[in-house]
């Protein structure tokens, strides 16, 4: 039987290269999607392919044109004729305090972190049932409570967590749909001071920042089963989450 084949969104950089690094490790055959970063985008498919050779393509897609998302579905299952599953982790993150934030913001904010995985995972319906495949979608510790100053880019994943759990119901038994909610992984491209690091470092009771190839590790936990598994979301957060539970 052929590998599995699998289409990561925003997998150029950061989180996106590790997960597509690990699953191609372990196999799968991969369908990286990028926006702005072709020549990260490109390294990345030389250095993976260069290992096993056909083994990666590449897609370039501004998913804030939702009306273009089907023709980048029928794009990416034709690139090796099925495709497995999906990994929605392509995200726009940046501030944007009440009082200033903009109808472009929302747009973007929404589009890239709820409405693309959304209308992507419609278009790649039939696909996905022809593999009895999975969809994991990037989500956020944050969705539930929001995150200071990042109140568009909260609720956006709060959409997106919603939308694991109600895809979830709707797609089973078929497809399952599971999601991932990120603590403190890597720092953010903006810079912070060691005393706001140390701030973060305090709130988590494993201590440290958690570590791409953890995520990697466990997109390819949920792509492979157990097979009863739908409908959830893991906080990969050092604890974080639970910590008012230890303090009460």
């Amino acid at each position: 039987m052929s590998a599995p084949v699998i289409l990561v969104t925003g997998a150029a950089k950061r989180i996106g290269a590790e997960i597509s690094r690990h699953l191609h490790q372990l196999g799968y055959r991969l369908v990286l999607h990028y926006y702005k970063s072709e020549t990260a985008a490109q390294a990345l498919q030389q250095e993976l392919n260069a290992r096993t050779p056909d083994s990666v393509l590449l897609i370039c897609q501004d998913l804030v044109q939702l009306e273009q998302l089907p023709s980048m579905a029928e794009r990416a299952v034709n690139c090796f004729g099925q495709l497995d599953g999906v990994i929605n982790n392509a995200s726009s993150f940046y501030p944007t305090p009440f009082a200033s934030s903009t109808p472009a913001q929302w747009q973007d904010l929404m589009s890239t972190n709820a409405a693309a995985p959304y209308f992507l995972s419609q278009a790649l319906l039939p696909a996905l049932r022809s593999s009895q495949g999975s969809i994991v979608n990037i989500v956020d510790i944050h969705a539930e409570k929001g995150l200071q100053d990042h109140l568009l880019y909260s609720m956006a994943k709060n959409a997106l967590a919603t939308l694991t759990r109600g895809l979830a119901n709707e797609l089973a038994p078929n497809i399952r749909v599971n999601g991932i909610a990120p603590g403190a992984i890597l720092w953010p491209a903006h810079n912070l001071s060691e005393q706001q690091k140390q701030h973060v470092l305090s709130s988590i009771p494993m201590g440290r920042l958690g570590q791409a190839h953890e995520i990697a590790e466990t997109v390819a936990f949920l792509l492979a089963g157990p097979t009863y598994l739908t409908g959830q979301i893991i906080a990969l957060d050092g604890g974080r989450s639970c910590r008012g539970l230890s303090e009460a």
